[in-house]
């Protein structure tokens, strides 16, 4: 019999307020590529949680830990007005119980051909949010803990000051996604698996123009602007049909962090 929310173990986890930029946002690679389901608002509360784990330690069977994020702490975090983040934080609070995480994984073949599962679970099990106190507590899902803690392989890691200024979900994703590839700076893609990440709608997947111009360029450009990014990028064609993406960067250091 699988575990359970209710049998897991809780942790609570409190970290003192420190920047963002001695703080780690670290996920499995399965997880940087899954459609991930969050808004802007909703994936930067995520990022603040994930960077208080400690993604080295592995998690007692069934360990669910709890993260308690203020709207000070968050303010701070993504240079937000104490209005915006009471709002942000609120709203988040309601929205996060229902948000899942599809992964799309090889299963078996059939005919020659491979067959793929969806895999779908929760972000968190559980939200407290404590009205006119401004603070709220994430419990994270049991079975999502293991792509964010204990992690030896296959995972990315970014500062979260990196995403701090970025104003697009899109922006954020790439950085994800092109943060698994820090290494060699240069990331190639199928234009499935980067449509699923990207969370594209089914008229952007029907039209290549529509992810240039309203996912892959206002991305590049913001990470650009506001990350210092330097990159290049290229569809990789078969005949007329774009079958994948091509990405070449590396961060400028002459443009500081905004």
């Amino acid at each position: 019999m699988g575990i359970t929310q209710d049998a897991a173990t809780v942790t609570k986890i409190e970290v003192d307020a420190v920047e963002a930029g001695s703080r780690w946002v670290t996920m499995s690679n399965a997880l940087i590529r899954s459609a991930q389901g969050l808004t802007l608002a909703e994936k930067r509360l995520m990022m603040c949680a994930v960077s208080k784990l400690d993604s080295v330690r592995v998690p007692r069977n069934g360990e669910c830990p709890v993260v308690k994020i203020t709207a000070l702490e968050y303010a701070e975090a993504f240079h937000l007005d104490p209005a915006t983040a009471y709002e942000q934080l609120q709203s988040g609070a309601k929205n996060l119980y229902t948000r899942s995480i599809n992964f799309f994984e090889p299963a078996y073949k059939r005919n020659g051909k491979p067959l793929l599962v969806t895999k779908t679970m929760r972000w968190v099990g559980q939200v407290d949010y404590h009205k006119k106190e401004g603070w709220l507590e994430l419990h994270f899902w049991y079975a999502v803990v293991s792509h964010l803690m204990g992690l030896r392989k296959q995972f990315t890691s970014y500062q979260l000051e990196q995403a701090s200024a970025l104003r697009s979900i899109y922006s954020v994703r790439l950085l994800e996604l092109l943060m698994r590839f820090k290494c060699t700076g240069r990331a190639e893609f199928s234009i499935e698996d980067f449509c699923q990440s990207m969370e594209a709608t089914e008229k952007q997947k029907l039209d290549f123009g529509k992810i240039r111009t309203k996912i892959i360029e206002p991305a590049v450009k913001e990470l650009a602007k506001k990350d210092g990014f330097l990159i290049q990028w290229e569809s990789i064609n078969a005949g007329r049909k774009v079958t994948g993406l091509r990405f070449n960067f590396v961060r400028d250091p002459q443009q500081k962090l905004i």
